[in-house]
């Protein structure tokens, strides 16, 4: 009787912590630059860079600064060493931070307003900014209130704001290797502003955001190896712009945003199913405009402008154990983890035919055949997440793997 007293009292403990770890958010230290709201974030190594935006006075900022999840901590780094600006794009790739566009005041409508062209390299080794070939697109005039993505080697800046009442829904693609912008097949819905974007498996969504008429909640898949665009469901929850958006294993999700109001609510997106999921409620108060990058498998979401103004706040989101609703029961089981040359997998489930191994970026590095023994040693050092499908593209719960 004891034995069975002291085993349920066991999994009493481990299904509280569980439900304490899973699907949470936690307060993080502030943004050591103070009060802010549109700024631009990214992640390189799983440390996240974040910089530029408006503060509490309205004054606009070329700033930058990293922060690091283990020991939750701010450093300031080298500023942007151009105008100071809003409502830029940011993205990595390939260890290298990517910012640009944007305007250069709190308001367009002040005198001598400026929207940004330009586009910059950040290179966290060296700490520095290296100029690069300018964003083509807005007509030559520059772009803000776009958003950006990045699949595979290639970074995109789709749609944004010319002026106070001009808008595009122009794609352009960025190669950082040979420095150089390709115009794509423009956005589908129209032109918009304030719109977001994730990516999973090469493949972008794309919209939500304003056309100033209206807040808009249509969804848009952008394959980037085809160029093709296909409308997907339209987003369940209240239509917005301003809202923040990040990538977790094969999974996206949209967070907080503008509807007239501001919003606090946390949605994931199943890209195998179509599927919307709800999920916590954001940590902070509601907001808009806030800045979000992933690192470690978990995402960062802070700043932003929420009733009572300007926010410094940052709060950590941990998915965990959450699984997609079309899920395996089963799971894989990999060691030796961490790992360096080859990994072993194992699996109860005899209907697992493909396996997947995504970067912490979201980036898809690896695709084949199930196999019991994987060689990762062409993959760099870092975190990734591993995932098996069966035949109708169900899925295991994603498993954490440290390559070192």
């Amino acid at each position: 009787m004891k034995h069975y007293i002291y085993t349920l009292l066991i999994l009493s403990i481990c299904s509280l912590a569980n439900a304490q770890t899973s699907n949470t958010w936690t307060k993080k230290s502030d943004f050591s630059g103070l009060k802010r709201s549109r700024a631009v974030a990214f992640s390189i190594n799983d440390i996240g860079y974040v910089g530029t935006g408006v503060d509490t006075a309205e004054i606009v900022h070329n700033d930058f600064w990293q922060y690091d999840p283990t020991l939750d901590t701010w450093a300031q780094v080298a500023d942007l060493p151009a105008s100071v600006r809003r409502n830029a794009v940011g993205f990595a790739i390939n260890n290298k931070g990517y910012v640009g566009t944007g305007m250069d005041m709190a308001e367009a409508s002040m005198s001598g307003s400026t929207t940004l062209n330009d586009f910059w390299e950040y290179d966290p080794a060296l700490n520095a900014w290296t100029q690069k070939a300018n964003y083509p697109g807005g007509f030559g005039f520059g772009v803000y209130f776009a958003t950006a993505f990045v699949s595979g080697s290639k970074g995109y800046v789709c749609c944004g704001k010319l002026g106070p009442n001009d808008y595009i829904n122009q794609l352009w693609e960025y190669k950082p290797a040979i420095d150089q912008w390709t115009q794509l097949p423009g956005f589908p819905g129209g032109v918009r502003y304030q719109l977001s974007s994730f990516v999973i498996n090469h493949k972008a969504y794309v919209g939500l955001g304003t056309d100033q008429d209206a807040y808009r909640k249509d969804i848009w898949e952008f394959n980037t190896g085809t160029g093709q665009w296909t409308q997907k469901n339209d987003f369940p929850a209240s239509s917005r712009s301003a809202a923040s958006t990040f990538t977790l294993g094969q999974r996206g999700f949209v967070c907080v945003g503008a509807n007239g109001g501001l919003l606090d609510d946390l949605w994931e997106y199943n890209p195998f199913t179509d599927h919307w999921s709800s999920r916590a409620t954001y940590g902070g108060t509601p907001r808009k405009g806030a800045f979000a990058f992933t690192a470690n498998g978990r995402a960062y979401v802070g700043t932003g402008k929420g009733y009572s103004g300007k926010k410094a706040s940052v709060h950590e989101y941990n998915p965990s154990a959450i699984l997609g609703i079309e899920e395996l029961e089963d799971k894989l089981s990999v060691y030796p983890n961490p790992a360096t040359n080859k990994i072993h997998l194992t699996s109860k489930s005899a209907t697992i035919e493909t396996i997947e191994l995504i970067s912490s970026t979201g980036e898809k590095v690896l695709q084949e055949a199930f196999t019991p023994v994987l060689d990762i040693d062409r993959l760099p050092s870092g975190v990734y997440f591993l995932t098996g499908f069966d035949k109708e593209k169900n899925s295991t719960a994603p498993q954490k793997l440290i390559i070192q």
